[in-house]
């Protein structure tokens, strides 16, 4: 398999990736790269094992109200209700409040109920997102809770 994957290291974590044989041998036009993001895309993708690998996850889905917007960073569905993921790594907080608001003002404009997941790598920061969200339906976990 070595012949058709490049890896780097990432912490504890080895990434593995198609090289140009690989996506030649498999038809695949998609390349990746070593990425600064590849932080986030690990903890969603952590967070998608811990909720036994939903079938109808898709990552960067656009969600829409009437006046607002927001790409989360993943989506899928729990009994018929959207699920609406977003990863915490180290953005801003008031930067996350933001986007809490855009959800709620996104809920109270479709009147569709939908959750809210996050998932945060700092472990301080799941309480101040748990305040942002109140009243929602939604959780917040912690990188420590899901690995």
């Amino acid at each position: 398999m070595s012949k058709y994957l490049s890896s780097y290291r990432y912490g504890l974590e080895t990434v593995y990736y198609l090289n140009k044989e690989g996506r030649d041998q498999v038809g695949c036009e998609v390349i990746r790269k070593k990425t600064p993001q590849v932080q986030h895309y690990l903890l969603r993708n952590q967070l998608w094992i811990y909720l036994k690998r939903p079938k109808s996850w898709q990552n960067e889905v656009k969600v829409e109200g009437a006046e607002h917007s927001i790409i989360c960073d993943a989506q899928f569905e729990k009994k018929g209700v959207p699920v609406f993921v977003e990863v915490d790594v180290s953005q801003a907080m008031a930067v996350n409040k933001r986007k809490i608001e855009k959800y709620r003002q996104i809920q109270l404009m479709t009147g569709e109920p939908f959750y809210l997941l996050w998932v945060t790598e700092i472990e301080g920061r799941k309480p101040k997102l748990e305040s942002y969200m109140n009243g929602m339906l939604g959780y917040v976990y912690s990188i420590g809770e899901i690995k």
